[in-house]
C-alpha cells in the first residue's frame, strides 16, 4: 500500500513520522530515507531565485468609472534593505511567527514536538510548526511546494529550509520573507503594505502600526484592517503583548501602542477589490491576449462599480454572519470564524471544498448587461473558486418565472386559474414522483399570478406540464441560460443545475421589459499606447414583447410585497421591484433574485457540498435580506429609477378571482382587478359555465392567442 494511502487514513501514523524524520533525521543532520528522496530528480526547486525579484510591465485594471483596481502580473513590491526596516518592526514579526529564529536553523523542534502533542490531543490537524524560513520557501515556491496539509509537503518545506539556511545568514533571510510575505489588499512586503494601509514608508512606522503588519501574518484576509477593524485591532493588542512577554517593548510602550487608534490612510488603490471578479476578467482576458497579459501593458476597462460591489460583499457577509450566529433559527454547522480560528497558519487553510456556509453575489446592469458587482465567495484567500460563474447548483424556485413567462409568451395570463391539488407521475425508472409544496400543503384552484408569488410547486408543474417542457427549455435558452436542461417535470420547479451568474442575469428579461442582455465585464482594453485592440461586442436579444414582461414584473412584484419575498418590503424597501425566492430540497441552496429598472442583483447562498443549511431554510428567509440591505445601500448612493411604464397592448379589467373571468353582480366577493395582453382578456363571466380550462390534471388549458415561439420581435435601438 502506497505511503500517502496510509497516511491518509492513519494520520497519527503520519505524526509519529514527523517525530521519526524530524527528530532522527534532521536533528542528526543526516540527509536520509524520505528525507532524500523527497528532492529526487529536482523535485525541490533550487533557491537560487530567492534573489531574482525582478519587475514586469504589468496590465492594469480600472473600474466603469476609471478608478484602479488592480495589476494583473506583478506581485507588487517595493524591495526594502533589512537595516531600512525599524527594529520593532523586526521584533514584531519575529516574535509573532518565529521567536526561535535566531537559534535553529530551518526547522524548529520545539515547535514540531509542540504541534505533534495538540494535534494528538485535539484529534486533527489543528496546529502547525512552519518558521519564518519554511514559510519563505512555501511562498516563494508556491509552483513546486503545495499548500496542502500533508505530511509529504512538510517534509519538503523543511527540506528547502534547510538549503535556505545552508546558504544565506539569518538576516538575509529575514530580509527576503519581510519583502516577499503577502499582507493583503494585493501587497506583497511590508513597505508595500505600509504604504497601503498607512500612507507612508515602513520606516515611519509606530509600534502599533507594526504590531498590525506583524498580525495580518495569520491571515491576511480575516485580520485585513480595512474590512475587519475591531478583528485587527484585537489582533494587534495580541501581538503587543506577546512583544512585551518577550522584552522587546516595555509595560508602559505596550500599554500606550493598545490604547493608540487605528488609523489608515485614505485608499488611494484598491488592490483588493472585487477579486473573483478580477480572476473572472484575468481568464477572459488571458483567454484572448495569452501570457501577452502579464507583460505587454494593457489598460483593461471594465464594468464594475466599486461602490456596488461594496455594498454587495457587505450584505452578502453580514447575512452569512447572521445566519451563523443563529439569527435565523438553530445553526449547528462550522462557522467561517470558527476555520478560521481552528487553522493555525493563515493561507493555508484552503481546500477543494470549504466546510462553512458560502455565497454568491451578482449585480448586472439590464440595459447593457455590464456586470456590476460579483462576488464569488467568502474568502478568495481561502478558496479561489467562483461559485458566481463556476458553480453548478439548483435553482429551486427562482426557476418558475421562466415557466411562467413561457406560458404568458403563449396567451395564457395571470388570472388563469391553476390547479394546486397533489399529483404523481410516473418516471421512466417505474418510480413514482410525487411532488409537495414547501408547507406541505394544498390550495386547489388559484389564479396563476398566486401561484407566483405564493410559490406553488403543484401549480408550477403543472403549468410547465400545459405549456410543454420543450417550450419551457427553449425559454430558459433564449433567456440565457446554457446548462442541459432535461424535459422532465421536476425542471418546472428548478431542478435542472444552473450557472448563478447566467440564472440572475436571466431576469435582466423583466427588468428590461423583454429584452435579454448578456452580462459581461470588459468594456475594452487599450495596448501600452493607449490603442483600443479589443472591445468585446454586446449581445442582446428579443425574449418576450414588452406587453409580455410587464405582466412578468406585475406578478413578480407582488413577490416581494406579499409573497414569499416580502420581507423585502417588510425591510422598508419602497423602490418598484420584482424578484423571486427559490430553496431547493432539503433547504440546501437558498436564492433571492430581484430587480428594478435599472439594476438586477441576486444572492445564493450553501455549501461547497449541498446539504442543508438549517432546518426549514428559505430563500425568503436567508437569503432575501442581503438583497434587500444591498439594494438600500445602492439607492442611498444614486436617485431610484421610476416603475415600469404600462404598454399601451395592456388592459385592465375587474375579474372574478375565483373563475379568472369577468365580474358582474352575481360575484363580488373574489372581486379583483387583473392585466392582459389585448387579446387574451375573458369575454365570458363568473356566472357563465365553467370553462375547461383549468391548468389540471384531468383537463389542460390551452391558451386563445398565438403560439409562436420564433419571437418576432423587434430590438429597440441602444
Amino acid at each position: 500500500m502506497a505511503l500517502s494511502s496510509v497516511l491518509s487514513r492513519r494520520p497519527w501514523l503520519g505524526w509519529l513520522l514527523v517525530v521519526g524524520i524530524f527528530g532522527g533525521m534532521v536533528g542528526a543532520g543526516g540527509l536520509l530515507g524520505a528525507w532524500s528522496v523527497i528532492c529526487r530528480d529536482g523535485r525541490c526547486p533550487s533557491i537560487a531565485s530567492l534573489e531574482q525579484y525582478v519587475p514586469r510591465q504589468t496590465s492594469k485594471v480600472y473600474a466603469a468609472d476609471g478608478r484602479f483596481i488592480t495589476e494583473l502580473g506583478l506581485e507588487r513590491r517595493t524591495l526594502m534593505r533589512l537595516q531600512d526596516i525599524p527594529k520593532h518592526v523586526r521584533d514584531a514579526v519575529v516574535i509573532t511567527e518565529d521567536r526561535r529564529f535566531y537559534s535553529h536553523s530551518g526547522v524548529d523542534y520545539f515547535r514540531v514536538f509542540g504541534a505533534l502533542a495538540r494535534n494528538v490531543k485535539a484529534g486533527r490537524y489543528a496546529q502547525g510548526f512552519s518558521t519564518i524560513t519554511m514559510q519563505l520557501a512555501r511562498n516563494v515556491f508556491s509552483d513546486r511546494i503545495s499548500r496542502e496539509k500533508t505530511l509529504l509537503r512538510k517534509i519538503k518545506e523543511a527540506r528547502v529550509a534547510r538549503a535556505i539556511e545552508q546558504r544565506y545568514p539569518k538576516d538575509k533571510i529575514l530580509e527576503l520573507y519581510l519583502n516577499q510575505v503577502y499582507l493583503g489588499n494585493g501587497a506583497y512586503g511590508v513597505e508595500t503594505a505600509s504604504q497601503r494601509y498607512f500612507g507612508k514608508s515602513v520606516r515611519d512606522v509606530s509600534v502599533a502600526e507594526a504590531a498590525v503588519l506583524a498580525g495580518l501574518l495569520k491571515g491576511p484576509e480575516r485580520y485585513n484592517p480595512r474590512r475587519f477593524a475591531d478583528r485587527a485591532i484585537l489582533r494587534r493588542n495580541t501581538v503587543l503583548e506577546l512583544m512585551r512577554r518577550q522584552g522587546a517593548i516595555t509595560d508602559a510602550d505596550a500599554s500606550l501602542a493598545k490604547a493608540y487608534p487605528l488609523q489608515l490612510a485614505e485608499r488611494t488603490e484598491s488592490g483588493d477589490v472585487a477579486p473573483y471578479f478580477v480572476e473572472w476578467v484575468r481568464q477572459e482576458l488571458e483567454e484572448h491576449f495569452g501570457k501577452g497579459l502579464y507583460d505587454e501593458g494593457y489598460k483593461v476597462y471594465t464594468s464594475l462599480d466599486v461602490d456596488i460591489q461594496g455594498a454587495a460583499e457587505r450584505a452578502l457577509e453580514n447575512q452569512l454572519q447572521a445566519i451563523e450566529a443563529g439569527r435565523h433559527g438553530k445553526y449547528s454547522h462550522l462557522t467561517y470564524e470558527g476555520y478560521l480560528a481552528r487553522s493555525a497558519e493563515g493561507g493555508e487553510r484552503a481546500a477543494a471544498n470549504s466546510p462553512y456556509l458560502q455565497g454568491a453575489f451578482v449585480a448586472v446592469d439590464p440595459r447593457s448587461g455590464a456586470v456590476r458587482a460579483m462576488v464569488g465567495g467568502r474568502d478568495f484567500g481561502d478558496s479561489k473558486f467562483n461559485r458566481a460563474v463556476q458553480a453548478l447548483r439548483q435553482p429551486g424556485s427562482t426557476f418558475k418565472p421562466i415557466v411562467y413567462a413561457a406560458a404568458v409568451h403563449e396567451g395564457f395570463s395571470p388570472a388563469q386559474i391553476v390547479d394546486d391539488s397533489p399529483i404523481s407521475l410516473d418516471q421512466l425508472s417505474g418510480e413514482t414522483w410525487t411532488p409537495q409544496n414547501y408547507d406541505m400543503k394544498f390550495q386547489g384552484n388559484m389564479p396563476m399570478r398566486k401561484a407566483l408569488y405564493q410559490s406553488r410547486n403543484l401549480a408550477a408543474i403543472r403549468t410547465g406540464m400545459a405549456v410543454g417542457a420543450s417550450s419551457v427549455i427553449s425559454m430558459a435558452k433564449r433567456f440565457g441560460i446554457t446548462t442541459p436542461i432535461p424535459p422532465y417535470p421536476s425542471v418546472f420547479i428548478g431542478s435542472a443545475d444552473v450557472y448563478p451568474v447566467q440564472m440572475i442575469a436571466a431576469y435582466s428579461v423583466f427588468a428590461n421589459l423583454g429584452l435579454r442582455t448578456t452580462p459581461h465585464a470588459i468594456l475594452k482594453v487599450e495596448n501600452a499606447e493607449g490603442k483600443v485592440v479589443w472591445q468585446p461586442t454586446t449581445e442582446r436579444e428579443a425574449v418576450l414583447s414588452p406587453e409580455e414582461a410587464w405582466l412578468m414584473v406585475s406578478m413578480m412584484k407582488d413577490v416581494v410585497v406579499r409573497g414569499t419575498g416580502a420581507r423585502v418590503w417588510s425591510s422598508g424597501f419602497r423602490v418598484p421591484a420584482g424578484g423571486k425566492t427559490g430553496t431547493t430540497n432539503d433547504g440546501a441552496d437558498v436564492w433571492f433574485i430581484g430587480y428594478t429598472a435599472d439594476l438586477v442583483a441576486g444572492v445564493w447562498m450553501g455549501f461547497d457540498k449541498p446539504q442543508k443549511i438549517k432546518a426549514n431554510a428559505q430563500g425568503g428567509e436567508l437569503a432575501s435580506p442581503a438583497w434587500a440591505s444591498f439594494m438600500t445601500e445602492v439607492y442611498r448612493r444614486k436617485p431610484p429609477p421610476p416603475d415600469w411604464p404600462r404598454p399601451d397592448g395592456v388592459v385592465v379589467r375587474e375579474i372574478d378571482a375565483l373563475t379568472g373571468q369577468l365580474a358582474n353582480s352575481s360575484c363580488l366577493t373574489a372581486l379583483t382587478t387583473e392585466f392582459f395582453v389585448r387579446g387574451t382578456e375573458p369575454t365570458g363571466t363568473c356566472t357563465d359555465p365553467a370553462p375547461r380550462t383549468l391548468l389540471s390534471s384531468d383537463s389542460v388549458a390551452r391558451p386563445r392567442a398565438k403560439t409562436d415561439s420564433t419571437s418576432p420581435f423587434k430590438i429597440p435601438p441602444q
